[in-house]
């Protein structure tokens, strides 16, 4: 008798590890209310997409039947993901993101689904047992079966927004939640609404991030953690390969195409593309640089950003490393780029009374910087660099006091264009290698006039050099560090970029 007690208190043991097993990202795996077929996830090392499986009669009413891949989280949080069913059907099968209070089947909960018939909706069941919720206006998505859904708790209030590829991430609904407890679960979910058939989705650039507050000082408080990622920009797929508790920033791409280049604790330092060891690259006496760093186009000279004592000034080395040479000698001078002969650097100084931000060049053998915009107090320019052809410099400016868009001109300052024209502070363009694409980066329109902060919620968007209407790549939190230099792979299909987060 005794062991057959054993042996059924061994199984049982080992079905509760199965059903709480850790997959990819999240601590849990496993059915929330007994559905009567049992759901199951995997997850793909190399693509870093989950695969989840799950049946249930419904997610919605007074109780939920699902499969759940989640993590206890505790305070405000927001977390995005792609989201595709695999197959046709237009039952109110249901994936997404959800929050719940524990895991009994008719807890608090709030969850943003993408349904089988293309209903996007946000829902939610306010106290315990209680019948759940949406808003009154449903949101129906194309019926093609994918979408891009966020959660984003602040306090009590839980956020969803969603978004088509390559569209910003718009809210569809709000709700405050009295009784959610401070640590909820929060994970992707799939429900089948038939109980006899099991349904499939892909989910894939999942990102749990958990922001810190609106006052945080980075400089004053230390830095909460860095993401290193790499994408596809045309599929949009995107991978981490390096993790650290602390800043790095400002990845380049190696000319050989195999390793990144970044700045961390004032140095430089290369990783290979997939992930691996950190190696760090020889600059001699330069040993606090800032994340303004760019190799030349023939690919033998790197350009640094030192602060020599006297504040930022510009310096070049051998991309082998080496002692760096400097170029400017009046502080501050952040570099930004190379002029396509590889004799001349493109950078954002600070000159006069006035203490506007231009454009400067200068040639790495010496002489006079030539000043290249003439901005007023207010106005700022920033981010330059110049097109694989050379015939002009791309770069984020604002005038008269507004938004930061993007422009170009030509290497002597002339024929300055507008090329962006919406409510997003626009930062760092950046040319692929071909000189079809330009990447860089949107700021919410409320972030201080001239600002590139840290720790907000960024997109990285992509338009055509010949113009055109900027298409969303990715949704992050990141900022200031994410895409500060010219990331693009050199075959112009990939970009690589920094995400920042407490996990």
């Amino acid at each position: 008798m005794k062991i057959k007690l054993m042996i059924i208190g061994f199984y049982l043991m080992q079905f509760a590890i199965g059903q709480e097993n850790p997959i990819g990202n999240f601590q849990y795996n496993k059915d929330i209310g007994n559905p009567k077929l049992t759901g199951s996830a995997s997850y793909d090392t190399d693509t870093q997409t989950y695969t989840i499986k799950g049946a249930g009669y419904n997610i919605w009413g007074q109780r939920d039947e699902h499969r759940y891949l989640y993590n206890k989280l505790k305070g405000d949080f927001v977390v995005t993901a792609n989201f595709e069913f695999e197959g046709y059907n237009e039952v109110h099968r249901k994936i997404g993101w959800m929050a719940r209070a524990s895991e009994a089947d008719n807890a608090v909960m709030v969850g943003g689904f993408l349904h089988g018939d293309g209903l996007t909706a946000g829902q939610w069941r306010e106290r315990r047992g209680a019948d759940m919720q949406n808003p009154e206006d449903d949101i129906w998505a194309p019926k093609r079966f994918y979408q891009i859904i966020q959660l984003e708790r602040r306090g009590n209030i839980f956020i969803v927004r969603a978004a088509h590829p390559g569209e910003p991430l718009q809210e569809i609904s709000s709700k405050e939640l009295k009784f959610m407890p401070p640590e909820a679960l929060v994970g992707i979910v799939i429900g089948s609404h038939d109980v006899d058939k099991i349904e499939t989705a892909k989910v894939w650039n999942v990102r749990i991030d958990q922001p810190v507050a609106e006052t945080y000082n980075p400089n004053d408080e230390g830095w909460i953690g860095c993401r290193m990622e790499t994408m596809n920009v045309f599929d949009g797929k995107r991978k981490v390969i390096y993790e650290r508790d602390g800043r790095f920033e400002a990845p380049n791409w190696m000319p050989d195409g195999k390793e990144l280049l970044f700045n961390m604790g004032g140095s430089l330092y290369t990783i290979p593309i997939g992930g691996g060891e950190t190696k760090k690259l020889n600059t001699g006496s330069a040993d606090r640089l800032n994340n303004d760093h760019c190799i030349s186009f023939d690919g033998k000279l790197l350009g640094i950003s030192h602060n020599d004592g006297d504040g930022s000034n510009v310096f070049v080395l051998p991309l082998t490393g080496g002692e760096p040479k400097p170029v400017t000698s009046t502080a501050p001078s952040y570099l930004h780029g190379w002029a396509t002969n590889n004799k001349e650097l493109v950078y954002v100084a600070q000159r006069g009374e006035n203490k506007a931000y231009d454009i400067y060049k200068k040639s790495i053998k010496g002489g006079k910087e030539v000043r290249l915009t003439n901005n007023k107090k207010l106005d700022h320019a920033d981010g330059c660099e110049y097109s694989p052809d050379g015939k002009h410099i791309y770069y984020n400016g604002s005038k008269n006091g507004g938004t930061m868009q993007l422009w170009r001109m030509k290497p002597d300052g002339s024929k300055k264009e507008q090329l962006t024209f919406d409510e997003y502070n626009d930062w760092f363009p950046h040319i692929s290698p071909d000189g079809k694409w330009i990447a860089f980066i949107s700021f919410p329109p409320d972030i201080d006039l001239n600002s590139h902060p840290s720790y907000k919620q960024v997109m990285l968007r992509l338009m055509p050099v010949s113009g055109g209407v900027p298409k969303v790549i990715a949704h992050l939190y990141g900022g200031q560090g994410t895409i500060n230099v010219n990331s693009w792979s050199p075959d112009s299909t990939h970009i690589a970029f920094v995400s920042n987060s407490k996990k």
